[in-house]
């Protein structure tokens, strides 16, 4: 799994631990079972610990996802003694713990998934990780806000974590690394759910893209970054006359008291009577993105929509906007270009003190404009 390998660092080290908290359904136990055979059929021998199932409902999904290799040992048990003896028996390369929660030591009197209990688990987890050389993924089940579950020591004790997250809504997942000792943090993988399982997306660009309307108001595009990878996304706005007192606002995939200080600024600097109107936004395809970069993008795909007229279909923008209305420069640009050049985009708007310093091989390929404040960016894509 190429994908999940790059997030990793270049693949998974002998004897680390690594934490993979999602919402429950996402497909945690999915990607796990798909990693299990992917290591297995190398000849790796894996324990699968599945405690919050039968070992016939875990091998029913593993026969649908086509998981023959008889280097995989399913386990159904939740009390940790048992599950040691099992480890000591096979001596796995491969343990996987689904989910840390679930499982508990009947020395310890609190129930299974407490504080208490959570931590033994992890701790003897990495004993036998370190000790064997094991290397040993632990799922977690995250809270309803959305924090991994259990006490902080349980992402301070293990070597890397993975956040599995995606809209139920679209087949994406993002398996996102907040934490790695072994490669960098912030990167990203992106998966599409299907009947088959999850396959890995090569071109996020394309796949976000590919469902895009030409020519329609509310609709711009944005070079982010993801670790380091540069994806091209779509962020749409919805400006209408409220029915209500209270005027709405609502976004999806970006950060809703965000939303509202660039609504103020952008009141304040063109004008425009945004109290009186709800606004929505969203970006396309369930990417949650929360780097400042967009905030350029953010307000022109508003004032597209506020004043009914289409942007440039060929044109990304990027910046970062101040309280004063100011665009500010944001970090790799180049890497972001090149990924636009790439899908064919002829014109980007970006902080001007970015536009110094731009190789030619840029340059040459896309035309560039930049503007020190967001009035010169609406007036040149809008007005």
């Amino acid at each position: 799994m190429g994908e999940l390998d790059r997030l990793l660092g270049g693949g998974i080290v002998p004897g680390s631990l690594i934490l993979v908290g999602g919402e429950p359904g996402i497909g945690k136990s999915t990607l796990m079972l798909q990693l299990c055979n992917s290591l297995a059929v190398q000849g790796l021998l894996v324990l699968y610990v599945c405690g919050e199932e039968s070992t016939e409902q875990t091998a029913l999904r593993a026969r649908r996802l086509g998981v023959t290799s008889e280097q995989l040992f399913l386990l159904s048990e939740t009390l940790f003694s048992q599950v040691k003896l099992q480890i000591d028996r096979l001596k796995p390369d491969i343990l996987i713990i689904d989910s840390v929660q679930i499982l508990y030591k009947a020395e310890i009197a609190s129930a299974p998934g407490s504080v208490a209990q959570v931590r033994e688990i992890a701790s003897e987890c990495m004993h036998l990780s370190k000790g064997l050389g094991i290397s040993t993924f632990l799922i977690g089940h995250v809270t309803k806000g959305g924090e991994i579950a259990g006490p902080k020591i349980l992402e301070h004790l293990v070597d890397t974590v993975l956040e599995f997250e995606g809209d139920r809504q679209h087949g994406y997942r993002t398996l996102r690394a907040i934490k790695n000792r072994f490669g960098s943090t912030d990167d990203v993988a992106i998966f599409q759910m299907g009947a088959s399982g999850l396959t890995e997306v090569l071109n996020p660009s394309l796949l976000f893209l590919q469902e895009r309307n030409l020519g329609i108001s509310g609709s711009v595009i944005i070079p982010t970054v993801e670790g380091s990878r540069a994806i091209l996304i779509e962020l749409q706005a919805l400006v209408a006359p409220s029915s209500f007192q209270t005027a709405s606002r609502r976004s999806t995939g970006l950060d809703q008291n965000r939303l509202a200080l660039l609504l103020a600024v952008l009141e304040k600097r063109m004008g425009y009577q945004l109290h009186q109107c709800d606004v929505f936004v969203s970006i396309a395809g369930g990417l949650k993105i929360t780097e400042p970069a967009i905030d350029l993008g953010l307000l022109l795909a508003i004032a597209s929509s506020l004043c009914a007229k289409s942007i440039d279909p060929e044109t990304v923008v990027l910046g970062e906007v101040g309280l004063g209305g100011e665009v500010r420069s944001i970090s790799r640009v180049e890497m972001r270009l090149k990924e636009a050049i790439h899908m064919g985009f002829t014109r980007a708007i970006i902080p001007k003190r970015n536009v110094m310093g731009l190789p030619l091989e840029v340059t040459r390929k896309i035309a560039i404009r930049g503007v020190d404040l967001v009035e010169e960016a609406i007036r040149a894509l809008i007005n």
